[in-house]
C-alpha cells in the first residue's frame, strides 16, 4: 500500500490507474461495494486501484467543530482501504488552493495531469470544484474526450435503507451497535496506545487504561460496556468512558477503559475497544466518593449485560441494539449530525 501525500509526490509508476474519490469515512459496506467495482476495472486494465481522499475532510474545512464526527482516523481508514483492495491512497490537502479550483481545473490537475486516470468510479451525485460546480456530466464529457471511462457507483442498501456514513453515525449515537455493525461489515471499534495519565482511577480502586483521542467531535460520548482486545488477541469484558471526564475537568477527550477482573501493565500497548452497549451519558459528580459509587454501579450493569449475553466475547461480540435500561440520551451526550451528506463517501 502506498500513501501519497499531495500530487507533487506522485511518481511515474503511480500514474495510470483506476480511481475513486470520496471521504470514505468508516469504509462501510457501501464503500466496500465501490472498491469492488474499482477492483474489477483495475484487474481488466492491469493498473492499480487508487483512492483519492482529503485531509481535512471538506466538511471539516468549512464547518470546523460543527462537522460530523469521524468514524475512522486516517490511519485506520488507510488500513481498511488496503484490506478491501486499494493499492494506493492519494491524500490531498483540502485547503484554499484546492477549494478554489474550478471543476475543470480539478479534472485537469488531479485526474489527468496528476493520476493519468484510466477509469473513474464516483457517485452520480458527486460534486466537486469551486462552489461544487463540477458534476458527473462534466466528468463524462471530459473523460470521453481524453479517453478515460466514468462510471457511477451502485447503491448499497441494508435493513431497508442506503448505507452511508451519516446513517452509521446516527445508529452509533442511538446505541444501536448491532445494526451499525451490519452497515460497516464489522463491529465498530476504537483504537489507541495506552499512555500514563493522572492515575486517579487507582486511588479509588478502579485502574484504567487511558487512550488519548484526537481533539475532534466525538462519534461516541458517555459510558459503555465494551470488549477490549489486547495485542495478543485476548478479548476481555470492560467498562469504558469516552469523553472529557467532567469530574476531573480534563481538557482533551480520552477513552478510559477499566478491564473487569484484570491485572497487568498495559502501558505502551495498543488496544482495540469494541463498544457493545451504552450505559449512560457523562456526568459531573460532586466528589470522588459519588464517582466511585457510580462506577461500581456501571461495572455491575456491564457484568449483568455480558452474563445475559452469555459473554461470548472470545467468539461473537454481544452488540446491543439500544442503550441499556430506559435511557435513550442524556443532556451531556452529543448526537450525530442527521443532515443528509450529499458527498457521504
Amino acid at each position: 500500500m502506498h500513501v501519497i501525500r499531495g500530487l507533487h509526490n506522485l511518481t511515474p509508476s503511480q500514474r495510470g490507474c483506476v480511481a475513486t474519490i470520496g471521504n470514505f469515512d468508516g469504509v462501510h459496506r457501501g464503500h466496500q461495494a465501490i472498491l469492488q467495482q474499482c477492483r474489477e476495472h483495475a484487474a481488466r486494465l492491469g493498473v492499480p486501484l487508487t483512492v483519492v481522499v482529503f485531509e481535512p475532510q471538506p466538511r471539516e474545512f468549512f464547518a470546523g467543530d460543527q462537522a460530523p464526527p469521524r468514524l475512522t482516523r486516517l490511519r485506520e481508514k488507510v488500513r481498511l482501504l488496503h484490506d478491501h483492495g486499494a493499492e494506493q491512497v492519494l491524500c490531498l490537502p483540502f485547503n484554499d488552493a484546492l477549494r478554489s479550483l474550478t471543476g475543470r481545473q480539478f479534472i485537469d490537475q488531479v485526474l489527468i495531469q496528476g493520476l493519468n486516470v484510466r477509469h473513474l468510479v464516483v457517485g452520480d451525485d458527486f460534486r466537486f470544484g469551486c462552489d461544487r460546480q463540477g458534476d458527473f456530466e462534466l466528468l463524462e464529457a471530459v473523460g470521453s474526450h481524453h479517453g478515460f471511462g466514468v462510471e457511477n457507483t451502485h447503491t448499497f442498501t441494508v435493513a431497508g435503507g442506503r448505507v452511508s456514513s451519516t446513517r452509521v453515525r446516527t445508529l452509533l449515537a442511538s446505541g444501536n451497535f448491532e445494526v451499525a455493525a451490519r452497515l460497516l461489515g464489522r463491529p465498530y471499534s476504537l483504537h489507541g496506545r495506552v499512555v500514563r495519565d493522572q492515575q486517579l482511577g487507582r486511588t479509588i480502586g478502579v485502574p484504567t487504561a487511558n487512550l488519548p483521542l484526537l481533539p475532534q467531535p466525538l462519534t461516541l460520548r458517555g459510558v459503555f460496556a465494551v470488549v477490549a482486545e489486547l495485542p495478543n488477541g485476548a478479548r476481555l469484558p470492560a467498562v469504558a468512558n469516552v469523553g472529557f471526564r467532567p469530574t476531573v475537568g480534563a481538557k482533551r477527550p480520552t477513552l478510559e477503559v477499566h478491564l473487569l477482573d484484570f491485572s497487568g501493565d498495559l502501558y505502551g500497548q495498543r488496544l482495540t475497544v469494541y463498544p457493545c452497549a451504552r450505559l449512560r451519558g457523562e456526568v459531573k459528580f460532586d466528589d470522588f466518593d459519588a464517582l466511585k459509587a457510580q462506577i461500581q454501579h456501571d461495572q455491575a450493569r456491564a457484568r449483568r449485560y455480558f452474563a445475559a449475553a452469555e459473554a461470548g466475547v472470545a467468539r461473537t461480540l454481544p452488540l446491543a441494539s439500544a442503550p441499556l435500561g430506559r435511557e435513550t440520551a442524556s443532556s451531556d451526550f452529543t448526537s450525530a449530525d442527521n443532515d443528509a451528506d450529499a458527498n457521504d463517501g
